[in-house]
Protein backbone atom coordinates (compact mmCIF):
# COMPACT_ATOMS: atom_id res chain seq x y z
CA UNK A 1 0.00 0.00 0.00
CA UNK A 2 1.59 3.30 -1.05
CA UNK A 3 2.29 6.10 1.41
CA UNK A 4 0.47 9.35 0.62
CA UNK A 5 0.09 12.75 2.20
CA UNK A 6 -3.40 13.31 3.59
CA UNK A 7 -5.49 16.14 2.11
CA UNK A 8 -5.57 19.30 4.20
CA UNK A 9 -9.28 18.87 5.06
CA UNK A 10 -8.76 15.35 6.48
CA UNK A 11 -5.65 16.42 8.39
CA UNK A 12 -7.61 19.33 9.91
CA UNK A 13 -10.45 17.05 10.99
CA UNK A 14 -8.00 14.62 12.59
CA UNK A 15 -6.31 17.46 14.45
CA UNK A 16 -9.70 18.83 15.50
CA UNK A 17 -10.55 15.48 17.09
CA UNK A 18 -7.72 15.99 19.57
CA UNK A 19 -9.02 19.39 20.64
CA UNK A 20 -12.81 19.15 20.23
CA UNK A 21 -14.60 15.98 21.29
CA UNK A 22 -17.92 17.46 22.46
CA UNK A 23 -19.71 20.86 22.59
CA UNK A 24 -18.22 21.63 26.00
CA UNK A 25 -14.74 21.50 24.39
CA UNK A 26 -15.75 24.29 22.01
CA UNK A 27 -17.04 26.40 24.89
CA UNK A 28 -13.83 25.82 26.84
CA UNK A 29 -11.58 27.00 24.01
CA UNK A 30 -13.69 30.08 23.29
CA UNK A 31 -14.09 31.23 26.88
CA UNK A 32 -10.36 30.76 27.52
CA UNK A 33 -9.68 33.01 24.52
CA UNK A 34 -12.06 35.57 26.03
CA UNK A 35 -10.23 35.45 29.37
CA UNK A 36 -6.85 35.87 27.67
CA UNK A 37 -8.30 38.90 25.81
CA UNK A 38 -9.00 40.61 29.13
CA UNK A 39 -12.78 40.33 28.97
CA UNK A 40 -14.87 41.67 31.85
CA UNK A 41 -18.13 40.23 30.51
CA UNK A 42 -18.67 36.89 28.77
CA UNK A 43 -21.99 35.59 27.47
CA UNK A 44 -22.43 31.99 26.34
CA UNK A 45 -25.53 31.07 24.34
CA UNK A 46 -26.27 27.46 23.39
CA UNK A 47 -29.09 25.72 21.54
CA UNK A 48 -29.81 22.01 21.49
CA UNK A 49 -26.96 21.44 23.91
CA UNK A 50 -24.51 23.04 21.46
CA UNK A 51 -25.39 20.93 18.46
CA UNK A 52 -27.27 23.74 16.72
CA UNK A 53 -25.47 26.79 18.12
CA UNK A 54 -22.66 27.80 20.46
CA UNK A 55 -22.11 31.53 20.63
CA UNK A 56 -19.57 33.20 22.92
CA UNK A 57 -19.50 36.99 23.14
CA UNK A 58 -16.91 38.96 25.12
CA UNK A 59 -15.83 42.56 25.61
CA UNK A 60 -12.10 41.88 25.46
CA UNK A 61 -9.51 43.71 23.40
CA UNK A 62 -10.81 42.25 20.12
CA UNK A 63 -8.95 41.28 16.93
CA UNK A 64 -7.91 43.85 14.32
CA UNK A 65 -9.85 43.35 11.07
CA UNK A 66 -6.69 42.70 9.05
CA UNK A 67 -5.70 39.84 11.42
CA UNK A 68 -9.01 37.98 11.58
CA UNK A 69 -8.05 35.64 8.74
CA UNK A 70 -4.86 34.74 10.62
CA UNK A 71 -6.86 33.95 13.77
CA UNK A 72 -8.51 30.95 12.06
CA UNK A 73 -5.24 29.59 10.63
CA UNK A 74 -3.62 26.64 12.34
CA UNK A 75 -0.67 27.45 14.63
CA UNK A 76 -1.35 31.20 14.48
CA UNK A 77 -1.15 32.79 17.93
CA UNK A 78 -0.19 36.03 19.65
CA UNK A 79 0.85 34.31 22.87
CA UNK A 80 4.14 32.66 21.86
CA UNK A 81 7.07 33.99 19.89
CA UNK A 82 10.08 31.77 20.76
CA UNK A 83 10.45 28.18 21.94
CA UNK A 84 11.51 29.27 25.42
CA UNK A 85 8.03 30.74 25.97
CA UNK A 86 6.66 27.20 26.20
CA UNK A 87 8.36 26.78 29.58
CA UNK A 88 6.81 29.88 31.18
CA UNK A 89 3.27 29.97 29.82
CA UNK A 90 1.04 32.46 31.63
CA UNK A 91 -1.98 32.40 29.30
CA UNK A 92 -4.71 29.78 28.97
CA UNK A 93 -4.26 29.36 25.22
CA UNK A 94 -0.96 29.22 23.36
CA UNK A 95 -1.03 26.69 20.51
CA UNK A 96 -3.15 28.57 17.99
CA UNK A 97 -5.22 25.51 17.15
CA UNK A 98 -8.63 26.20 18.68
CA UNK A 99 -10.36 28.37 16.06
CA UNK A 100 -8.85 26.41 13.16
CA UNK A 101 -10.00 23.10 14.66
CA UNK A 102 -13.50 24.37 15.43
CA UNK A 103 -13.85 25.92 11.95
CA UNK A 104 -12.94 22.64 10.26
CA UNK A 105 -15.90 20.76 11.83
CA UNK A 106 -18.60 23.44 11.90
CA UNK A 107 -19.93 26.61 10.34
CA UNK A 108 -18.03 29.29 12.24
CA UNK A 109 -18.64 33.04 12.13
CA UNK A 110 -16.11 35.35 13.79
CA UNK A 111 -16.97 39.02 14.34
CA UNK A 112 -14.57 41.31 16.17
CA UNK A 113 -13.84 44.97 16.77
CA UNK A 114 -11.10 46.93 18.52
CA UNK A 115 -10.93 50.31 20.23
CA UNK A 116 -8.36 51.54 17.68
CA UNK A 117 -10.54 50.89 14.61
CA UNK A 118 -14.01 52.28 13.96
CA UNK A 119 -14.85 49.38 11.63
CA UNK A 120 -14.63 45.74 12.64
CA UNK A 121 -14.41 42.58 10.58
CA UNK A 122 -16.54 39.49 9.99
CA UNK A 123 -15.31 36.14 8.68
CA UNK A 124 -17.23 32.95 7.88
CA UNK A 125 -15.49 29.55 7.90
CA UNK A 126 -17.39 26.45 6.77
CA UNK A 127 -15.79 23.05 7.06
CA UNK A 128 -12.32 24.61 7.14
CA UNK A 129 -12.88 26.82 4.09
CA UNK A 130 -12.71 30.54 4.89
CA UNK A 131 -14.51 33.24 2.92
CA UNK A 132 -13.39 36.84 2.54
CA UNK A 133 -13.33 39.24 5.48
CA UNK A 134 -16.27 41.60 5.37
CA UNK A 135 -16.18 45.01 7.07
CA UNK A 136 -18.90 45.47 9.68
CA UNK A 137 -19.85 47.60 12.65
CA UNK A 138 -18.82 45.80 15.80
CA UNK A 139 -18.46 46.69 19.44
CA UNK A 140 -15.08 46.28 21.07
CA UNK A 141 -14.68 42.59 21.70
CA UNK A 142 -15.26 39.33 19.87
CA UNK A 143 -18.26 37.18 19.03
CA UNK A 144 -17.75 33.62 17.80
CA UNK A 145 -20.79 31.71 16.55
CA UNK A 146 -20.39 27.98 15.98
CA UNK A 147 -23.33 26.40 14.14
CA UNK A 148 -24.03 22.80 13.12
CA UNK A 149 -21.16 21.29 15.07
CA UNK A 150 -19.82 18.07 13.47
CA UNK A 151 -22.04 18.59 10.40
CA UNK A 152 -19.29 17.04 8.25
CA UNK A 153 -18.48 14.33 10.79
CA UNK A 154 -21.76 12.45 11.31
CA UNK A 155 -19.95 9.58 13.03
CA UNK A 156 -18.68 11.94 15.74
CA UNK A 157 -22.16 13.42 16.09
CA UNK A 158 -23.58 9.97 16.90
CA UNK A 159 -21.15 9.58 19.80
CA UNK A 160 -22.51 12.62 21.64
CA UNK A 161 -24.57 11.95 24.75
CA UNK A 162 -28.10 13.15 25.44
CA UNK A 163 -28.89 16.86 25.42
CA UNK A 164 -29.16 16.83 29.21
CA UNK A 165 -25.69 15.35 29.60
CA UNK A 166 -24.04 17.65 27.06
CA UNK A 167 -25.74 20.72 28.55
CA UNK A 168 -24.61 19.67 32.02
CA UNK A 169 -21.01 19.50 30.83
CA UNK A 170 -21.23 23.01 29.39
CA UNK A 171 -22.88 24.53 32.46
CA UNK A 172 -20.45 22.76 34.77
CA UNK A 173 -17.49 24.05 32.79
CA UNK A 174 -18.66 27.68 32.79
CA UNK A 175 -19.63 27.70 36.47
CA UNK A 176 -16.19 26.41 37.43
CA UNK A 177 -14.48 29.15 35.43
CA UNK A 178 -16.83 31.65 37.06
CA UNK A 179 -15.37 30.58 40.41
CA UNK A 180 -11.84 30.99 39.12
CA UNK A 181 -12.54 34.41 37.57
CA UNK A 182 -15.18 36.04 39.80
CA UNK A 183 -14.33 39.52 38.49
CA UNK A 184 -15.84 38.57 35.11
CA UNK A 185 -19.59 38.84 34.64
CA UNK A 186 -20.69 35.46 33.27
CA UNK A 187 -23.99 34.59 31.64
CA UNK A 188 -25.34 31.34 30.17
CA UNK A 189 -28.40 31.36 27.91
CA UNK A 190 -29.68 27.90 27.08
CA UNK A 191 -32.44 27.59 24.48
CA UNK A 192 -33.41 31.27 25.00
CA UNK A 193 -33.54 30.82 28.79
CA UNK A 194 -30.98 32.27 31.15
CA UNK A 195 -29.76 29.52 33.47
CA UNK A 196 -26.74 31.17 35.12
CA UNK A 197 -25.50 34.69 35.72
CA UNK A 198 -22.97 36.38 37.98
CA UNK A 199 -22.47 40.03 38.87
CA UNK A 200 -18.71 40.17 38.33
CA UNK A 201 -18.25 41.61 41.81
CA UNK A 202 -15.18 39.47 42.50
CA UNK A 203 -16.83 37.67 45.46
CA UNK A 204 -16.40 33.92 45.17
CA UNK A 205 -18.79 33.29 48.05
CA UNK A 206 -21.59 34.84 46.00
CA UNK A 207 -20.92 32.39 43.17
CA UNK A 208 -20.68 29.46 45.59
CA UNK A 209 -24.15 30.28 46.87
CA UNK A 210 -25.47 30.42 43.31
CA UNK A 211 -23.91 27.03 42.54
CA UNK A 212 -24.56 25.02 45.68
CA UNK A 213 -27.34 26.95 47.43
CA UNK A 214 -27.04 28.88 50.67
CA UNK A 215 -27.23 25.81 52.93
CA UNK A 216 -24.40 23.90 51.24
CA UNK A 217 -22.28 27.01 50.69
CA UNK A 218 -22.43 27.61 54.45
CA UNK A 219 -20.73 24.24 54.96
CA UNK A 220 -17.75 25.17 52.77
CA UNK A 221 -14.70 26.36 54.69
CA UNK A 222 -12.21 28.89 53.24
CA UNK A 223 -8.61 27.77 52.96
CA UNK A 224 -5.41 29.76 52.41
CA UNK A 225 -1.92 28.31 52.43
CA UNK A 226 1.50 29.49 51.26
CA UNK A 227 4.69 27.45 51.35
CA UNK A 228 7.84 28.08 49.31
CA UNK A 229 6.69 28.34 45.67
CA UNK A 230 3.21 26.98 46.37
CA UNK A 231 0.16 29.13 47.06
CA UNK A 232 -3.21 27.52 47.64
CA UNK A 233 -6.61 29.14 48.10
CA UNK A 234 -10.19 27.98 47.83
CA UNK A 235 -12.95 26.23 49.72
CA UNK A 236 -13.34 22.74 51.16
CA UNK A 237 -16.39 21.06 52.65
CA UNK A 238 -16.75 20.17 56.28
CA UNK A 239 -17.42 16.57 57.26
CA UNK A 240 -21.20 16.95 56.93
CA UNK A 241 -21.10 17.74 53.20
CA UNK A 242 -20.02 14.84 51.00
CA UNK A 243 -20.69 13.34 47.59
CA UNK A 244 -20.83 9.81 46.23
CA UNK A 245 -18.20 10.60 43.56
CA UNK A 246 -15.23 12.89 42.84
CA UNK A 247 -17.16 15.16 40.46
CA UNK A 248 -17.25 18.14 42.84
CA UNK A 249 -13.50 18.20 43.45
CA UNK A 250 -12.34 21.08 41.22
CA UNK A 251 -8.69 22.07 40.88
CA UNK A 252 -7.29 25.09 39.03
CA UNK A 253 -3.57 25.46 38.39
CA UNK A 254 -2.51 29.01 37.50
CA UNK A 255 -6.08 29.80 36.46
CA UNK A 256 -6.44 26.67 34.30
CA UNK A 257 -8.99 23.96 35.18
CA UNK A 258 -7.19 20.62 35.15
CA UNK A 259 -8.25 17.02 35.76
CA UNK A 260 -5.12 15.80 37.48
CA UNK A 261 -5.48 12.46 39.32
CA UNK A 262 -2.55 13.32 41.61
CA UNK A 263 -4.09 16.56 42.86
CA UNK A 264 -7.51 14.96 43.27
CA UNK A 265 -5.92 12.14 45.24
CA UNK A 266 -4.16 14.68 47.47
CA UNK A 267 -7.50 16.27 48.33
CA UNK A 268 -9.07 12.89 49.12
CA UNK A 269 -6.07 11.76 51.18
CA UNK A 270 -6.41 14.86 53.35
CA UNK A 271 -9.81 13.55 54.46
CA UNK A 272 -8.40 10.10 55.24
CA UNK A 273 -10.13 8.47 58.26
CA UNK A 274 -12.53 11.42 58.52
CA UNK A 275 -15.06 10.34 55.87
CA UNK A 276 -16.91 7.09 55.38
CA UNK A 277 -15.60 4.80 52.66
CA UNK A 278 -17.20 5.70 49.32
CA UNK A 279 -17.85 9.33 50.25
CA UNK A 280 -15.90 12.25 48.79
CA UNK A 281 -15.58 15.91 49.76
CA UNK A 282 -16.58 19.02 47.88
CA UNK A 283 -13.53 21.15 47.13
CA UNK A 284 -12.66 24.12 44.93
CA UNK A 285 -8.88 24.59 44.95
CA UNK A 286 -6.91 27.36 43.23
CA UNK A 287 -3.23 26.48 43.03
CA UNK A 288 -0.66 29.09 42.05
CA UNK A 289 2.86 28.01 41.18
CA UNK A 290 5.63 29.71 39.15
CA UNK A 291 4.94 28.90 35.47
CA UNK A 292 8.47 27.57 34.94
CA UNK A 293 7.73 24.81 37.52
CA UNK A 294 4.71 23.42 35.68
CA UNK A 295 4.36 22.09 32.12
CA UNK A 296 0.90 22.59 30.60
CA UNK A 297 1.89 21.35 27.12
CA UNK A 298 1.27 17.66 27.83
CA UNK A 299 -2.36 17.16 26.72
CA UNK A 300 -4.13 18.12 23.48
CA UNK A 301 -6.96 19.79 25.40
CA UNK A 302 -4.57 21.23 28.03
CA UNK A 303 -6.55 19.34 30.69
CA UNK A 304 -3.49 17.81 32.37
CA UNK A 305 -0.29 19.32 33.71
CA UNK A 306 3.08 18.03 34.84
CA UNK A 307 4.95 19.46 37.82
CA UNK A 308 8.71 19.63 38.14
CA UNK A 309 8.42 18.46 41.77
CA UNK A 310 5.17 16.52 41.88
CA UNK A 311 5.76 15.07 45.35
CA UNK A 312 6.17 18.53 46.86
CA UNK A 313 2.91 19.72 45.28
CA UNK A 314 1.06 16.59 46.43
CA UNK A 315 2.25 16.87 50.02
CA UNK A 316 1.65 20.63 50.07
CA UNK A 317 -1.98 20.31 48.95
CA UNK A 318 -2.63 17.44 51.35
CA UNK A 319 -1.01 19.25 54.28
CA UNK A 320 -2.88 22.51 53.62
CA UNK A 321 -6.29 20.83 53.51
CA UNK A 322 -5.58 18.63 56.51
CA UNK A 323 -4.57 21.64 58.60
CA UNK A 324 -7.74 23.48 57.62
CA UNK A 325 -9.88 20.47 58.50
CA UNK A 326 -8.31 20.10 61.93
CA UNK A 327 -8.66 23.83 62.55
CA UNK A 328 -12.35 23.97 61.63
CA UNK A 329 -13.47 20.53 62.87
CA UNK A 330 -14.24 20.41 66.60
CA UNK A 331 -12.75 17.60 68.65
CA UNK A 332 -15.52 15.10 69.50
CA UNK A 333 -16.50 14.67 73.13
CA UNK A 334 -15.44 11.11 73.87
CA UNK A 335 -16.96 9.50 76.92
CA UNK A 336 -17.69 6.03 78.13
CA UNK A 337 -21.28 6.20 76.94
CA UNK A 338 -20.22 6.88 73.36
CA UNK A 339 -17.42 4.32 73.35
CA UNK A 340 -19.25 1.37 74.89
CA UNK A 341 -22.79 0.62 75.82
CA UNK A 342 -24.23 3.82 74.39
CA UNK A 343 -27.56 4.78 75.84
CA UNK A 344 -30.62 4.34 73.66
CA UNK A 345 -32.53 7.57 73.11
CA UNK A 346 -36.24 7.69 73.73
CA UNK A 347 -37.67 7.07 70.30
CA UNK A 348 -41.31 7.01 69.32
CA UNK A 349 -42.76 3.61 68.72
CA UNK A 350 -42.84 4.23 64.96
CA UNK A 351 -40.34 6.70 63.46
CA UNK A 352 -40.44 5.43 59.87
CA UNK A 353 -43.46 3.97 58.22
CA UNK A 354 -43.55 0.43 56.91
CA UNK A 355 -46.01 -0.96 54.38
CA UNK A 356 -47.09 -4.00 56.43
CA UNK A 357 -47.04 -3.95 60.24
CA UNK A 358 -46.66 -6.89 62.64
CA UNK A 359 -50.33 -6.85 63.62
CA UNK A 360 -51.20 -7.18 59.91
CA UNK A 361 -49.24 -10.44 59.84
CA UNK A 362 -51.24 -11.83 62.75
CA UNK A 363 -54.48 -10.89 61.01
CA UNK A 364 -53.28 -12.54 57.79
CA UNK A 365 -52.70 -15.79 59.67
CA UNK A 366 -56.17 -15.65 61.23
CA UNK A 367 -57.82 -15.05 57.86
CA UNK A 368 -55.90 -17.82 56.14
CA UNK A 369 -53.89 -15.47 53.92
CA UNK A 370 -50.28 -16.22 52.89
CA UNK A 371 -48.17 -16.06 56.02
CA UNK A 372 -45.29 -13.70 56.72
CA UNK A 373 -46.49 -11.25 54.13
CA UNK A 374 -45.55 -13.38 51.13
CA UNK A 375 -47.37 -12.59 47.92
CA UNK A 376 -47.54 -15.06 45.02
CA UNK A 377 -45.90 -13.82 41.83
CA UNK A 378 -48.46 -12.31 39.45
CA UNK A 379 -46.53 -13.62 36.47
CA UNK A 380 -44.74 -17.00 36.47
CA UNK A 381 -41.95 -15.42 34.42
CA UNK A 382 -41.34 -13.02 37.31
CA UNK A 383 -41.23 -15.73 39.95
CA UNK A 384 -38.16 -15.49 42.17
CA UNK A 385 -35.31 -17.93 41.85
CA UNK A 386 -35.28 -20.86 44.26
CA UNK A 387 -33.72 -19.87 47.57
CA UNK A 388 -34.18 -16.14 47.02
CA UNK A 389 -36.83 -15.85 49.74
CA UNK A 390 -35.95 -15.75 53.40
CA UNK A 391 -37.21 -18.24 55.95
CA UNK A 392 -39.10 -17.00 58.99
CA UNK A 393 -36.60 -15.22 61.22
CA UNK A 394 -36.56 -14.55 64.95
CA UNK A 395 -35.11 -11.19 65.92
CA UNK A 396 -32.29 -11.30 68.46
CA UNK A 397 -31.30 -7.63 68.51
CA UNK A 398 -29.24 -4.79 67.10
CA UNK A 399 -25.46 -4.46 67.22
CA UNK A 400 -23.37 -1.29 66.78
CA UNK A 401 -26.56 0.60 65.81
CA UNK A 402 -25.94 -0.73 62.30
CA UNK A 403 -26.77 -4.44 62.04
CA UNK A 404 -29.68 -6.64 63.07
CA UNK A 405 -29.06 -10.16 64.33
CA UNK A 406 -31.73 -12.75 63.59
CA UNK A 407 -32.03 -16.51 63.95
CA UNK A 408 -33.44 -18.73 61.22
CA UNK A 409 -34.02 -22.49 60.98
CA UNK A 410 -30.74 -22.83 59.06
CA UNK A 411 -28.44 -20.58 61.07
CA UNK A 412 -27.69 -16.97 61.95
CA UNK A 413 -28.37 -13.86 59.83
CA UNK A 414 -26.51 -10.56 60.15
CA UNK A 415 -28.56 -7.86 58.41
CA UNK A 416 -27.38 -4.41 57.33
CA UNK A 417 -30.24 -2.16 58.45
CA UNK A 418 -29.56 0.55 55.86
CA UNK A 419 -29.37 -1.81 52.87
CA UNK A 420 -32.38 -3.79 54.13
CA UNK A 421 -34.54 -0.70 54.59
CA UNK A 422 -33.44 0.53 51.18
CA UNK A 423 -34.72 -2.71 49.65
CA UNK A 424 -38.03 -2.49 51.55
CA UNK A 425 -38.69 1.12 50.50
CA UNK A 426 -37.76 0.41 46.88
CA UNK A 427 -40.02 -2.65 46.65
CA UNK A 428 -42.96 -0.76 48.09
CA UNK A 429 -42.49 2.30 45.86
CA UNK A 430 -42.07 0.25 42.68
CA UNK A 431 -45.07 -1.96 43.55
CA UNK A 432 -47.21 1.15 43.89
CA UNK A 433 -45.77 2.53 40.66
CA UNK A 434 -46.48 -0.68 38.73
CA UNK A 435 -50.04 -0.63 40.11
CA UNK A 436 -50.28 3.04 39.07
CA UNK A 437 -51.49 3.98 42.54
CA UNK A 438 -48.72 5.82 44.37
CA UNK A 439 -50.30 7.66 47.33
CA UNK A 440 -48.83 11.10 47.93
CA UNK A 441 -48.72 13.26 51.04
CA UNK A 442 -49.20 17.00 50.56
CA UNK A 443 -46.75 19.01 52.63
CA UNK A 444 -48.33 21.35 55.17
CA UNK A 445 -45.65 23.87 54.31
CA UNK A 446 -44.29 23.53 50.74
CA UNK A 447 -40.50 23.22 50.74
CA UNK A 448 -38.24 25.34 48.54
CA UNK A 449 -34.95 23.88 47.31
CA UNK A 450 -32.11 25.68 45.52
CA UNK A 451 -29.90 23.72 43.14
CA UNK A 452 -26.84 24.40 41.05
CA UNK A 453 -27.45 25.09 37.34
CA UNK A 454 -26.22 21.57 36.51
CA UNK A 455 -28.55 19.95 39.05
CA UNK A 456 -31.48 22.12 38.01
CA UNK A 457 -31.07 20.93 34.43
CA UNK A 458 -31.13 17.30 35.56
CA UNK A 459 -34.24 17.81 37.69
CA UNK A 460 -36.10 19.60 34.89
CA UNK A 461 -35.35 16.66 32.62
CA UNK A 462 -36.73 14.19 35.19
CA UNK A 463 -39.77 16.15 36.44
CA UNK A 464 -42.26 13.95 34.58
CA UNK A 465 -40.73 10.77 35.99
CA UNK A 466 -40.72 12.29 39.49
CA UNK A 467 -44.42 13.13 39.09
CA UNK A 468 -45.19 9.53 38.19
CA UNK A 469 -43.41 8.46 41.37
CA UNK A 470 -45.66 10.62 43.54
CA UNK A 471 -43.70 13.88 43.76
CA UNK A 472 -45.27 17.25 42.98
CA UNK A 473 -42.49 19.68 42.10
CA UNK A 474 -42.74 23.03 40.33
CA UNK A 475 -40.13 25.54 39.09
CA UNK A 476 -39.94 28.48 41.49
CA UNK A 477 -37.43 30.83 39.94
CA UNK A 478 -33.92 30.40 38.48
CA UNK A 479 -32.51 27.03 39.61
CA UNK A 480 -35.14 26.94 42.37
CA UNK A 481 -38.04 24.52 42.83
CA UNK A 482 -40.92 24.17 45.25
CA UNK A 483 -41.91 20.73 46.58
CA UNK A 484 -45.63 20.42 47.31
CA UNK A 485 -46.09 16.69 47.91
CA UNK A 486 -44.03 13.52 48.23
CA UNK A 487 -44.80 9.77 48.19
CA UNK A 488 -46.18 8.52 51.50
CA UNK A 489 -43.46 5.87 51.62
CA UNK A 490 -40.88 8.60 52.35
CA UNK A 491 -43.14 11.05 54.18
CA UNK A 492 -41.07 10.86 57.38
CA UNK A 493 -37.96 12.12 55.58
CA UNK A 494 -36.71 15.52 54.46
CA UNK A 495 -38.13 16.03 50.93
CA UNK A 496 -35.10 18.10 49.94
CA UNK A 497 -32.89 15.08 50.59
CA UNK A 498 -35.01 13.03 48.19
CA UNK A 499 -34.53 15.64 45.45
CA UNK A 500 -30.79 15.93 46.07
CA UNK A 501 -30.55 12.14 45.83
CA UNK A 502 -31.87 12.34 42.27
CA UNK A 503 -29.69 15.18 41.00
CA UNK A 504 -26.41 14.88 42.93
CA UNK A 505 -25.06 11.75 41.24
CA UNK A 506 -27.32 10.99 38.30
CA UNK A 507 -25.60 8.65 35.88
CA UNK A 508 -24.80 9.73 32.35
CA UNK A 509 -26.65 6.93 30.59
CA UNK A 510 -28.31 7.35 27.27
CA UNK A 511 -32.07 7.70 27.39
CA UNK A 512 -33.30 4.26 28.57
CA UNK A 513 -36.78 2.83 28.66
CA UNK A 514 -39.11 4.98 30.71
CA UNK A 515 -39.69 2.29 33.32
CA UNK A 516 -35.95 2.07 33.88
CA UNK A 517 -35.82 5.82 34.48
CA UNK A 518 -38.37 5.54 37.28
CA UNK A 519 -36.54 2.55 38.76
CA UNK A 520 -33.23 4.41 38.86
CA UNK A 521 -34.83 7.47 40.42
CA UNK A 522 -36.68 5.33 42.96
CA UNK A 523 -33.45 3.51 43.86
CA UNK A 524 -31.64 6.79 44.48
CA UNK A 525 -34.46 8.25 46.55
CA UNK A 526 -34.78 5.12 48.68
CA UNK A 527 -31.03 4.99 49.25
CA UNK A 528 -31.10 8.52 50.68
CA UNK A 529 -34.31 7.97 52.68
CA UNK A 530 -33.39 4.64 54.30
CA UNK A 531 -32.36 4.48 57.94
CA UNK A 532 -28.73 5.39 58.43
CA UNK A 533 -25.76 3.60 59.89
CA UNK A 534 -25.57 4.43 63.59
CA UNK A 535 -29.32 4.99 63.97
CA UNK A 536 -30.73 3.23 67.02
CA UNK A 537 -33.98 1.40 66.25
CA UNK A 538 -36.62 0.43 68.77
CA UNK A 539 -37.56 -3.24 69.07
CA UNK A 540 -40.81 -2.65 67.16
CA UNK A 541 -38.89 -0.91 64.35
CA UNK A 542 -36.46 -3.81 64.16
CA UNK A 543 -39.34 -6.31 64.00
CA UNK A 544 -41.09 -4.34 61.26
CA UNK A 545 -37.92 -4.07 59.19
CA UNK A 546 -37.23 -7.78 59.51
CA UNK A 547 -40.83 -8.71 58.67
CA UNK A 548 -40.92 -6.51 55.55
CA UNK A 549 -37.57 -7.84 54.38
CA UNK A 550 -38.99 -11.38 54.61
CA UNK A 551 -41.81 -10.23 52.34
CA UNK A 552 -39.47 -8.94 49.62
CA UNK A 553 -39.02 -10.76 46.33
CA UNK A 554 -35.28 -9.94 46.39
CA UNK A 555 -34.38 -9.65 50.07
CA UNK A 556 -30.70 -10.52 49.81
CA UNK A 557 -29.53 -7.39 47.96
CA UNK A 558 -30.39 -3.71 47.95
CA UNK A 559 -31.59 -2.11 44.65
CA UNK A 560 -27.96 -1.25 43.80
CA UNK A 561 -26.79 -4.85 44.23
CA UNK A 562 -25.09 -4.52 47.62
CA UNK A 563 -25.79 -7.47 49.97
CA UNK A 564 -28.30 -6.84 52.72
CA UNK A 565 -27.19 -9.75 54.90
CA UNK A 566 -24.59 -12.35 55.75
CA UNK A 567 -25.77 -15.89 56.45
CA UNK A 568 -23.84 -18.02 58.93
CA UNK A 569 -25.18 -21.55 58.53
CA UNK A 570 -25.41 -24.00 61.41
CA UNK A 571 -22.91 -26.22 59.59
CA UNK A 572 -20.43 -23.33 59.36
CA UNK A 573 -20.84 -22.53 63.06
CA UNK A 574 -20.25 -26.16 63.98
CA UNK A 575 -17.08 -26.28 61.89
CA UNK A 576 -15.84 -23.00 63.39
CA UNK A 577 -16.30 -24.41 66.88
CA UNK A 578 -14.66 -27.70 65.96
CA UNK A 579 -17.75 -29.83 66.38
CA UNK A 580 -17.55 -31.49 62.94
CA UNK A 581 -13.83 -31.67 62.29
CA UNK A 582 -11.16 -29.22 61.16
CA UNK A 583 -12.01 -25.74 59.96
Amino acid sequence: MPIRVLPETIASQIAAGEVVDRPASVVKELLENAIDAGARQVEIEIRQAGRELIQVTDDGCGIPAQEISLAVCRHATSKLSVAEDLFKIQTLGFRGEALASIGSISRLTLTSGTAENAVGGRLVVEGGLAAEILPTTAAVGTRVSVEDLFFNLPARLKFLKSDTTESRHIVGLVTRYALAYPHIRWSIIQDDKQVFQTTGSGERLEILQALFGASEAARLMPISFTENNLKLEGFISNLSLTRSNRRDITVFVNGRWVQDPTLTSAVIRAYNTLLMVGRYPVAVIFLTIPPELVDVNVHPAKAEVRFRDQDAVFSGVQRAIRRALLAFTPVPDLNSASLWGRSTPDLPEQTWKQPFQAEDADRADEEGLPGAGFRPASNPAQAPLPGSHLPLLRLIGQVASTYLIAEGPDGLYLIDQHAAHERVLFDQLMAQYNAQSIPSQALLSPTVIELSPEQAGVLEQELEAMTRLGFEIEPFGPNTFIIRSIPIVVEKSDPREAIRAVVSAFEEDETPLMAEVEARIAARVCKRMAVKVGQVLSEIEQQNLLFNLESSQSPRTCPHGRPTMIHLSVNLLERQFGRTGAI
